[in-house]
């Protein structure tokens, strides 16, 4: 609009209409490069739209590769699992077979151990209710033993150590 003002005050003035042809000629070559801009904008466009759109085939190929090898990595990882489950397993068969083993080992010595002495035990029971003189007889006998050996541990002619002297002071 300012082109117009201008030109149209330019003839009022009685000048020149070489500034009204300039001014048109300056309208035209804007709309020209404006349209080769808009044509080459719209070049880069389907430029850009076609790089984009293999941009993004190559990133689907890449993540359907992915996937393929993350599959085969789970394969990998479940059968490592199930060797080492079915190792664990066998460890724990043979610990548990060789407790086993021992546990009846030790309970079979442990159950003829308090056979034997029950009977043992049922033995002297006997021996004492049939000769109850005898046994206290060897009763009284084993304690003046005891007695008598307690006195001559306790008879040491070595001196008292010091330190027990200390406390009782």
């Amino acid at each position: 609009m300012a082109d117009n003002e201008s030109s149209s005050g330019g003839a009022a003035n009685g000048t020149d209409t070489s500034s009204t042809s300039q001014a048109s000629a300056a309208r035209s070559r804007n709309a020209a490069s404006r349209s080769r801009g808009a044509s080459r904008s719209g070049a880069a466009s389907r430029s850009n739209a076609a790089s984009t759109r293999a941009s993004e085939g190559a990133m689907k190929k890449q993540v359907a590769e992915l996937k393929r090898e993350v599959n085969r990595l789970n394969r990998a990882l479940s059968e490592q699992a199930e060797e080492a489950a079915e190792t664990a397993q066998g460890w724990y068969q043979s610990a548990a077979d060789r407790a086993s083993n021992l546990y009846s080992g030790a309970s079979g010595r442990a159950s003829r151990a308090a056979s034997q002495l029950r009977t043992q035990a049922q033995s002297v029971s006997e021996t004492v209710q049939q000769n109850p003189g005898t046994f206290s007889t060897a009763m009284l006998i084993g304690g003046l033993v005891g007695l008598l050996a307690g006195m001559a541990i306790s008879r040491n002619p070595e001196p008292e150590p010091d330190w027990l002297h200390r406390w009782h002071r």
